[in-house]
């Protein structure tokens, strides 16, 4: 999730309007403000789009699930549902799951304390009531919602547990199905509620990939826009005693919105999986949202992919050409081998194009020059080796 100074005022509003227009109409309103496509897109090319078509596209980072629609109808509101991959041709998208964010959110600093937008938006979905004020409820029951849509729509969506789920997503599609892989992924590890006991009953629901901070510090460490910002601490001792138990268990472990002192802690750990799901590089757009490109490179040489997300302050830019700019700042820093997309659609994000309209970002690709085979890697191929090697097994 990368928004900036997020707030749920406009469901505040709604609710003087009466409780069954809040019920009813809020969370669309809401969602239609902060989920935005931005229009004037230009025509994909003929060569683009039949290059798009032979490509198999992944994407690291969506908060779709936070939404509470129905993934299998397509939407006039945000960026992801299935109709929309299916016409994106995305071969496998990693839904992320956010449980609490705090009002008045921003790159800069943010206290653990402030007040919950998600509590409002869950209840206002009219989501079980178990997850209006418990996190780790949250988390599970929107894995709870992925998986329920994949076991109405098999033919569709697949749950991706695993290095031979993601093995028969793909060779079904080389087959010509349809099908898209979900892999469930958590936006911070303050849904553990402190618990280690929480990782296994998280593993059991789906999650393959863990987050360890969001915009705030929790009880594992520091967040890259917590309480004392950039500078904020490293791993605690739970925190440690949580990443053993995730790395034991073979989960990926995703460091976007960590401290950079809480990255260099789980790099220096055996056997860590890592990535940095959703972002942008220094470099080429230099503010808080993004690591220092020295540390980027870090996590690269461990063994780490790097998704490149699509709106502005990730990327200094809010057209598609300035998404493939940053794509190509990241492969001269970081090698074709480690560079993937990490849209953070539906994250309360505006962008100038939705899952449906890839195909744009290949054009946009090939018009910066950049080589076929780089474009398949950077479009899905890493991402589908990199999930391959580091999915558990079983």
């Amino acid at each position: 999730m990368g928004w900036k100074g997020w707030t749920f005022g406009g469901l505040g509003v709604a609710v003087v309007a009466g409780a069954a227009g809040f019920f009813a109409l809020a969370p669309g309103i809401a969602e239609r403000g902060m989920n935005r496509t931005l229009p004037g897109l230009p025509p994909v090319p003929p060569e683009a789009a039949a290059l798009h078509a032979t490509l198999t596209v992944g994407d690291l980072h969506s908060d779709a699930l936070l939404w509470d629609r129905d993934l299998r109808l397509r939407s006039d509101r945000g960026h992801v549902d299935l109709p929309r991959l299916e016409a994106g041709n995305v071969a496998v998208q990693v839904f992320s799951v956010v449980t609490k964010s705090p009002s008045g959110q921003n790159y800069e600093s943010n206290s653990a304390e402030a007040p919950d937008n998600i509590t409002l938006l869950m209840i206002a979905q009219l989501r079980p009531p178990r997850a209006w004020f418990d996190l780790t409820e949250r988390a599970l029951v929107q894995a709870a919602a992925l998986r329920d849509t994949a076991a109405a729509s098999p033919d569709r969506l697949r749950l991706i547990r695993t290095r031979a789920d993601l093995a028969e997503v793909l060779a079904a599609r080389a087959d010509g199905a349809r099908l898209t892989g979900g892999i469930l992924a958590l936006e911070g590890a303050h849904a553990l509620a402190g618990q280690t006991g929480a990782i296994a009953r998280l593993a059991e629901a789906g999650y393959r990939i863990i987050g360890l901070t969001h915009f705030f510090d929790n009880e594992l460490g520091g967040s890259l826009h917590g309480a004392a910002g950039a500078d904020s601490a490293g791993l605690s001792d739970f925190g440690r005693e949580a990443v053993a138990d995730m790395i034991a268990r073979g989960l990926i472990l995703d460091l976007a919105h960590a401290s950079p002192q809480v990255a260099r802690d789980v790099l220096a750990l055996p056997g860590a999986r890592v990535m940095v799901s959703h972002g942008g590089i220094h470099g080429q757009c230099p503010n808080q949202r993004n690591f220092p490109d020295a540390l980027m490179q870090e996590v690269v040489a461990a063994g780490g992919i790097v998704g490149i997300g699509f709106w502005d302050e990730a990327v200094c830019g809010d057209t598609v050409a300035d998404i493939a700019a940053a794509i190509g700042a990241a492969v001269a820093l970081l090698g074709r081998d480690a560079v993937a997309l990490g849209s953070d659609f539906d994250g309360a994000v505006t962008t100038p194009l939705d899952s449906s309209q890839l195909a744009s970002l290949t054009a946009a690709l090939m018009a910066q020059g950049m080589d076929e085979g780089t474009i398949a890697a950077v479009m899905g191929g890493n991402m589908m080796r990199f999930l391959a090697a580091n999915l558990p097994e079983a």
